[in-house]
């Protein structure tokens, strides 16, 4: 099992929390997905993690990564 953090600055509250959530636990090999809003922090767990899905999914869901 491998984890992932970003940075996400522009999350702020629960539907951001929601759409991030529900857009990277649609990603192939994510086990799991923490919000952190008040450390604008995203940490994605799971096997076999492809760093470009994860960033796309992330900007699907109308943030970016820092």
């Amino acid at each position: 099992m491998s984890e992932i953090t970003y940075t996400v600055p522009g999350m702020s509250c629960g539907h951001c929390k929601q759409a991030l959530s529900s857009e990277l636990g649609d990603v192939a090999g994510v086990d799991s997905v923490e919000v952190d809003l008040d450390t604008k922090l995203v940490t994605v767990s799971g096997h076999e993690l492809d760093d470009a899905r994860l960033r796309a999914a992330i900007e699907e869901a109308g943030y970016e990564a820092a």
